[in-house]
């Protein structure tokens, strides 16, 4: 025996929701800047008298926000580096704490290192790290450069070990 077909009701039923009005919600858009920093270090011996370079850069207009060059004293290379990162972080935070940033150094090692893919087994690099570590933005990326694509932060770690320092203009 076949069942007779089912009309559509007419009205609404228990489990339709009655026709209120949507609330109005402020919907705004989350716009992050992005900031680019570069950043490199250099010794002259090895240890020996070393400087960094590094400077920010707004990514999408390619425009140089900050740079800084100084001498750091007697050190190796790579705590130049490392002291390069820190104020090339430094000034990320202070032009906009909730950018997102893309850090570009040809240091391998610190690149590596800050991307939780090396460890850190160097004790003079530990302290470093985690000055570098508690700068870290909430979203970043660690991008190893080659040296040719890192002239900018290079020339200013040499004009500072050259008697040149330049010095920020955005202070953490």
């Amino acid at each position: 025996m076949a069942r007779n077909p089912r009309l559509p009701q007419a009205g609404p039923s228990f489990f339709d929701e009655p026709d209120l009005p949507e609330p109005e919600v402020a919907v705004q858009p989350v716009v992050s800047r992005k900031l680019i920093v570069e950043a490199d270090g250099g010794s002259r011996g090895n240890p020996g008298l070393a400087a960094y370079g590094a400077l920010v850069l707004d990514a999408g207009t390619g425009e140089l926000l900050d740079e800084e060059g100084l001498v750091i004293g007697h050190a190796t290379n790579n705590v130049a580096e490392y002291s390069g990162l820190i104020a090339a972080l430094e000034m990320a935070r202070a032009i906009d704490p909730s950018a997102s940033v893309e850090v570009r150094m040809d240091s391998k090692l610190v690149v590596e290192q800050m991307a939780g893919r090396w460890k850190i087994k160097h004790p003079d690099m530990k302290p470093l790290a985690l000055k570098a570590q508690g700068l870290r933005p909430r979203s970043v990326v660690w991008t190893w450069i080659p040296r040719e694509q890192n002239k900018a932060a290079d020339r200013l770690a040499n004009e500072a070990m050259d008697g040149r320092p330049c010095r920020r203009q955005h202070q953490l």
